[in-house]
């Protein structure tokens, strides 16, 4: 399986939390409290394909599955997709966007400034994500690149 079939396979497994958060919505409304829910769903799901996608170099390398590459780049921005949506639901459905309350959490709370450093880096990659990106940042494409890993350790850190 190769090209847009694979990339459209990768979309819609990706996608299956979101449906599944939705069908937990529309049946019995996500239990007592919906809004941790979704933020927790959303998050720990970034969090996983951001690491399902770091882990198809060494599959691509010692399992010889070369034909996986191009899923890395969809996975990846999956999982910022779900980062997207965990930000969002915290500052939007659980803090009502009151910025005293955003700047509170992220002070008293030193795991969600580490969240948002990782958001932040995640936010960088997937800006610099494009092919027209890669061209024209060339060899440093791959160094910025790079700091996918330090996202990733923040991410887990922030879990």
């Amino acid at each position: 399986m190769r090209g847009k079939a694979q990339h459209w396979i990768a979309i819609g497994i990706a996608a299956l939390p979101i449906v599944a958060l939705v069908v937990e919505f529309a049946t019995n409304g996500l239990g007592a409290n919906p809004i941790e829910e979704i933020t927790h769903v959303t998050g720990e799901w970034g969090l996983r394909l951001i690491l399902i996608s770091l882990a198809i170099t060494p599959a691509r390398r010692f399992l010889n599955l070369r034909n996986i590459a191009p899923m890395r780049r969809t996975l990846g921005l999956a999982g910022f997709t779900y980062a997207c949506l965990h930000l969002t639901t915290w500052a939007i459905l659980d803090l009502g966007l009151d910025t005293g309350a955003i700047i509170e959490d992220l002070t008293e709370r030193p795991y969600i400034m580490v969240g948002m450093g990782a958001f932040s880096l995640l936010s960088i990659l997937a800006i610099t994500s494009t092919r027209r990106w890669m061209k024209q940042l060339g060899s440093r494409w791959i160094q910025l690149h790079r700091i996918v890993y330090v996202a990733a350790i923040l991410g887990v850190i922030h879990h």
